[in-house]
């Protein structure tokens, strides 16, 4: 079966909930994308990028000593953060970038929350000539002070959002109010596996090079496919970039990890997928942190991109369908996590990637044997100075 369906669902996922107004712009953007995908030139193009813009592939790496403490996991590591600009999302902006040019609009916009998506999208527009306006909520700001100076360099201009909880949530709510009075020169590039169809989809699609290449190098390396993928999930664009080439290789577990923040029985953590029910938030029909009236809970994460009150609709028919896992570490348990890659193997992971790396001592004491593990390691940690002072 395919998914999404015709209509956009991953089972009863996804969809569209969007003013009357993005209708036509999204079923433009459907036949955009879907006629693109087919095309031999522009993927030629998008893969020109890839490569030598990028700097596909990433490397595996096996974690030696990571592996070694562990004692029951050969953890292998998915090398995302040597990617041009610091982390996995500049596949999906190269990918968009590239169909807003061919749909003749002039400008894009977005929305960030630990900046890596801005500063992604601020560099892909400059680098096609495009105008780039980022929405980003103050308390993100102030936290991810560096990527915005990256982004604003990139002659992208940073809006502040002050409204509710002045994160991502808020950020997307006037990137969409945006788009909805600008839809004629105005392409809006989402950055995760959210959002109204066709978005989930092609962001997945752009994002899913991340397992094909993990998947044919480990098979290089060891000769089987490995026991395990594990990554974090906010939006969930990482993690399904990684899951989504496994799909049908059952063998394959697959575990999602994402932010517990203060505890998930407590009112701060951004765990969606744990503690969420079934609602709508930003044209989407997923589990959302949401109150008994239904009204929209602010998330919180140590990690600016983790801290969102959704998930993308494919990760909810994962787990509906049980083909994946989702589990939670705290803000405490990730840093120790980034401290541990750190001194481990001298690699500072992001904050969002530390979730997944907290994750594995847990995960060691479940499995039985030895096992093997490909962790995506999203991002580099350089973003997350400010917010570990007095935390190491």
């Amino acid at each position: 079966m395919r998914f999404p369906n015709k209509k956009g669902y991953f089972g009863r996922f996804g969809g569209r909930f969007v003013p009357e107004t993005l209708i036509s712009l999204l079923d433009d953007l459907e036949k955009s994308y879907y006629s693109l995908r087919k095309d031999k030139v522009f993927q030629g193009e998008l893969d020109f990028y890839l490569k030598e813009y990028a700097g596909r592939p990433t490397r595996l790496y096996f974690a030696s000593k990571l592996s070694r403490a562990l004692r029951t996991l050969r953890v292998f590591l998915k090398r995302e953060d040597l990617l041009h600009t610091g982390a996995h999302k500049i596949n999906n902006t190269l990918g968009q970038i590239l169909v807003a040019a061919r749909m003749k609009k002039t400008r894009v916009i977005a929305e960030t929350g630990a900046g890596q998506h801005g500063v992604a999208t601020a560099t892909a527009a400059a680098l096609l000539g495009l105008k780039c306006d980022i929405y980003m909520g103050s308390e993100d700001i102030e936290r991810q002070s560096l990527n915005v100076y990256r982004m604003k360099l990139l002659g992208a201009r940073v809006i502040p959002v002050s409204s509710g909880s002045k994160t991502l949530k808020d950020a997307m709510n006037e990137a969409i109010r945006d788009w909805v009075t600008n839809v004629k020169d105005t392409f809006y590039l989402i950055g995760s596996v959210a959002g109204p169809h066709p978005y989930p989809e092609m962001v997945r699609d752009f994002q899913s090079i991340i397992g094909k290449e993990a998947g044919a190098q480990f098979k290089n390396k060891i000769g089987k496919l490995p026991d395990y993928l594990v990554a974090c999930v906010g939006g969930g664009s990482n993690a399904m970039g990684l899951f989504h080439a496994f799909y049908n290789d059952k063998s394959v577990k697959m575990i999602g990890i994402e932010a517990a923040g203060c505890g998930i029985n407590t009112s701060k953590h951004a765990a969606t997928l744990g503690k969420g029910r079934i609602g709508v938030l930003h044209g989407s029909r997923e589990n959302v942190l949401q109150d008994k009236y239904g009204q929209i809970i602010n998330a919180h994460s140590i990690a600016a991109g983790l801290d969102y009150p959704g998930v993308g609709p494919e990760h909810c028919f994962y787990k509906e369908t049980k083909r994946a896992e989702y589990f939670s570490v705290t803000d405490k348990e990730a840093v120790e996590g980034l401290k541990f890659l750190s001194q481990s193997e001298g690699i500072i992971p992001a904050l969002e990637t530390a979730h997944a790396i907290a994750y594995l001592p847990k995960l060691a004491k479940k499995v039985k044997g030895q096992k093997s593990v490909i962790v995506c390691l999203s991002g580099r940690g350089d973003k997350d100075v400010n917010s570990l002072k007095g935390l190491l």
